[in-house]
């Protein structure tokens, strides 16, 4: 029997050190991927050299990197609803230390093959507005094969105005069909703030809601609401929607990798909800999109 909301954590029950959450193959049932998430306050975060692949992204403030002999300088932004932000990835073998103030992800994904790192800045970021309608969300696709040569990591980040639905339709990448759905655990990582000239006091309890459910791979059941720094994570099954009330704006970092040869992103809709996305092409783009500050829009896909 599967146990509800077994695979949610909220802020800091992942605590590990420095680290407000720390996710890795610690986790029973997990192995595939990890994420490391820190506040810091000019102070320091250390990830030693071995077999895994990382992604630094600034989710707000600004930080150095140390890594290989060299320090990366990353601008970041103001915070998550700031549009994109400049991301550093290391390659696998090599250590790092984070110095800086805000708080700072760390993506990861083991593997034995070696990639270069690089730096890529705000304005490399692919940003792709998906959906239509009250399903529009804004994607930051730094992360993703056609942006970045990784050995296994698949990283994006989304945004959802408040209002809005995302991972919807519900969708599940469990088996590996060639040239159709991959096999890839998934990491969503929350962030809730209240809208955009919005009139909620600071104190607000801004929250969203998330959800999962079986697939003929495995028994997985969530239904949980979502606040800052809240972790939900994804081994098997269906997932979404990710549903932002009016009130608030919904951000999630997405981390993907699993066992399949070839590193891509291949989904299979829930068959009884794939319809929903056929109203789309006779919606617009929600007209609060894109959330930026100082970048150009490259082009929206449905």
């Amino acid at each position: 029997m599967t146990e509800h909301n077994e695979w949610f954590f909220p802020c800091g029950m992942l605590s590990e050190g420095v680290w407000e959450s720390a996710v890795d193959s610690s986790l029973p049932g997990w192995q595939h991927t990890g994420l490391r998430v820190a506040q810091l306050d000019g102070g320091a975060a250390e990830l030693p050299a071995g077999d895994v692949e990382r992604i630094v992204v600034p989710l707000s403030g600004s930080f150095a990197v140390e890594h290989e002999g060299r320090s990366t300088r990353l601008a970041g932004r103001a915070s998550v609803f700031d549009g994109p932000t400049d991301v550093l990835y290391v390659g696998a073998g090599e250590g790092l230390v984070v110095r800086g103030s805000g708080r700072v992800a760390v993506a990861e994904a083991p593997t034995t093959i070696r990639k270069p790192s690089v730096h890529i800045a705000a304005d490399d970021v692919p940003v792709e507005l998906r959906g239509a309608g009250a399903d529009s969300r804004q994607v930051h696709n730094f992360g993703t094969p056609a942006a970045l040569d990784a050995a296994s990591l698949i990283v994006c980040e989304v945004i959802t105005p408040g209002g809005n639905w995302s991972s919807h339709p519900a969708h599940k990448h469990d088996e590996n069909v060639p040239g159709h759905e991959s096999r890839l655990e998934e990491i969503y990582y929350f962030e809730v703030a209240p809208v955009r000239g919005g009139s909620a006091p600071e104190d607000a309890d801004a929250f969203a809601t998330f959800a999962t459910y079986s697939s003929a791979a495995g028994d997985i059941e969530t239904n949980a609401l979502v606040r800052s720094g809240d972790i939900a994570l994804v081994p098997f099954g269906y997932h979404g929607p990710a549903v932002a009330p009016p009130e608030y704006d919904l951000y999630y970092l997405n981390v993907m990798a699993g066992p399949d040869e070839e590193r891509v992103w291949l989904v299979s809709d829930d068959p009884r909800q794939a319809w929903l996305r056929d109203t789309w092409a006779e919606l617009d783009t929600d007209p609060r999109l894109p959330y930026r500050t100082d970048t150009t829009t490259q082009g929206a896909t449905r």
